[in-house]
Formats: structure tokens, sequence, C-alpha cells
């Protein structure tokens, strides 16, 4: 099922993130803001091709509009999983060219890509070929001490020859060796000006930017320079930023939710999860950010994190804490 007719720009999405953007944290973020589109973690071909499908690829359809990420570098698998994709009703299909792991660079596939655009185009057309849906790439500004922006561009263009028409550019070099994917986020330095400029010269791509955002305003400043912009580790470490995403940048009058409502809204979420046999702490782990700030936050993130608390707990769990927090608030103000 395809449900392209009723997407909305590009113009906000939360990076894909591994061990983060699960199902669980997708619809906690949804619940928040309406229009930016969600990522899945990366998906390795393999992973899809021999493993469970329903663990690595079921969503609730609140989730929309979402994309799948997949890792790996060989043509006809990555068209056997673009089609698993379609087929399970996701929204775009996008390439991992960037991340650095060493476990990621065994697969030959992640940052290492960069190295490869003739094989990064093959993929893309391959999947291109397989499925109606869009097919997309996120890939860094250039590996290891190659750092020219003649590189990114090359690589770009070379891909978008395959048909690919959305790059989301994370503005930083991957270092293959010698960094943690930890320190490969926070050492080579962000070089914004690479991605304004190849929206410049390349302005009928899509380019979205990637890398340390961490407020309303520099969202607001890139997007003065690209079409849109992909938020990582803050959206998910202080979840209330997006709440006004909607308003600021799709231009939605209606109310946003309370964080109150969103607690709530979680509820029947949590109790159909643990139907189904999951822990209570499989969802609270993904949602400890959404006081942030608000006094009383610490009995939130205290009771959502505290063993004895949530071993054989329910969703009521969700409603002690937001009370104890809310009281907290009350009494403060």
């Amino acid at each position: 099922m395809n449900h392209a007719p009723a997407l909305p720009p590009r113009r906000l999405s939360i990076a894909p993130m591994l061990d983060w953007t699960d199902r669980h944290y997708r619809y906690f973020a949804r619940l928040i803001t309406r229009h930016t589109w969600l990522y899945t973690e990366m998906v390795t071909t393999g992973a899809l091709l021999h493993g469970d499908l329903e663990r690595h690829l079921r969503f609730d359809e609140a989730e929309h509009p979402l994309a799948l990420q997949l890792g790996g570098s060989e043509p006809a698998e990555l068209a056997r999983c673009a089609k698993l994709a379609q087929e399970w009703g996701y929204d775009e299909v996008n390439l991992n060219v960037g991340c650095p792991s060493e476990r990621v660079q065994k697969g030959a596939f992640g940052a290492c890509l960069m190295a490869e655009p003739q094989l990064v185009s093959d993929c893309v057309k391959a999947m291109r070929d397989a499925v109606a849906i869009e097919i997309t790439v996120k890939h860094r500004i250039g590996i290891d001490q190659i750092d020219s922006y003649d590189y990114v561009r090359e690589f770009v263009d070379q891909v978008a020859e395959a048909g690919c028409r959305t790059f989301i550019v994370h503005a930083r070099n991957a270092i293959l060796k010698g960094l943690s994917p930890k320190e490969n986020r926070e050492i080579p330095p962000l070089k914004y000006d690479y991605v304004y400029r190849l929206k410049r010269e390349r302005p009928d791509l899509e380019i979205l930017i990637n890398g340390g955002v961490k407020t309303n305003d520099e969202i607001a400043r890139h997007l003065q320079h690209v079409d849109g912009v992909m938020v990582g580790r803050e959206a998910y470490h202080n979840p209330w930023l997006m709440a006004e995403w909607d308003a600021l940048f799709y231009g939605d009058p209606a109310a946003a939710a309370t964080r109150e409502e969103v607690v709530r809204a979680m509820l029947p979420y949590v109790a159909a999860r643990l139907a189904e046999g999951n822990n209570v702490r499989h969802v609270a782990r993904h949602i400890l950010g959404l006081f942030q700030g608000v006094p009383g936050a610490r009995n939130w993130r205290r009771m959502l994190s505290d063993a004895k608390l949530l071993d054989g707990a329910d969703e009521r769990l969700l409603t002690a804490a937001m009370e104890a927090t809310l009281r907290t608030r009350d009494a403060r103000d």
C-alpha cells in the first residue's frame, strides 16, 4: 500500500538511530509531531532475507510518513528488501551510506560505500527498478582524510544519475579507522557550508542536512539553505523539542498535544504491546525525556527506569509517574 498522495514534504525528519528509533519510539514521536518523517533503525539486508520479518518491519499505521533504512551493498538483495518494504507499506527506502562502525564496514556497507559511488548507483537503480516508492540515500560528506567539497558533489552527481533525487547529508566526514561511531558523530568537524553549496549547485535535487542540530532556531536557519533538516539525538533525549515543529515548519494551525495528552495517548498502545508479550520497559526507556525541563521531571525518569517498579508493571505505571511529576510541578507554581 503506497501512502504517497498524502505525504508531507521532508522538511523535518528524525534520524535512523540504532537501538533507539524502534517502533515504540516512533509511535511516541508521532504523538508529538504529525508531519515529521520517521525513520527506522538501520536494518541489514541479511536480517530481512534470513530473519524475522515481523520483528524488523512491523509498525503502527499512525507512524506514517515512515521510511525503512536499509544497510547493504548487493543490488539484487537490496531490490528484494525494497520490495518487502513496499509490500509492508513503507513510504520510502533509505540506503545507509553513512554509518562508520567497523561491524558495518565488515559487511561492506555504510560509510565505506562513499568510496564506491558506482556501486551505490547500481544499488539505487536496482531498488528503483523494483518498487514505486522513493529510494533515498543518507551519506557523509567524505571519508577519512578526503574532505574536499568536490568529493561529495561528485558522489551525489553519480548517484543522481541512477535516479536518486533525495540526499540526506550528514555534514561530517566518516573516519573509518580509529574512531568509534560516537566519536564519529562528534570529532570530525561539521561543514554545513558543503551541504548549502550542494543545494545551490544542484537545485533540482532534494537536499536534507543532518548533524549536530539541537534547537528550532538552528532548524530555521538551515531551512533557509536546504530543503529539510534531519534531527538525531536531540529529538530522542529532548522529545518536546518536536512539539512546535508542525506549527513552525509545516504551518499546521492545529494545537499541539500537551505532555499529559501524549502520556494518555500512549496508554492503549502500551496495553496492546503488553498483550503481545512485551515488557513496559521496552517502551518506557524511549520516553524518559518527555518532561525534560519541567519541575518534577526527576520523578518521571526515576519511576520509569526503576527496575523494581518496571518488573511486572503495566501501563498504569506511566500514569502514576506522570501524576507524581505533575504534583511536583504544581507545587512549584
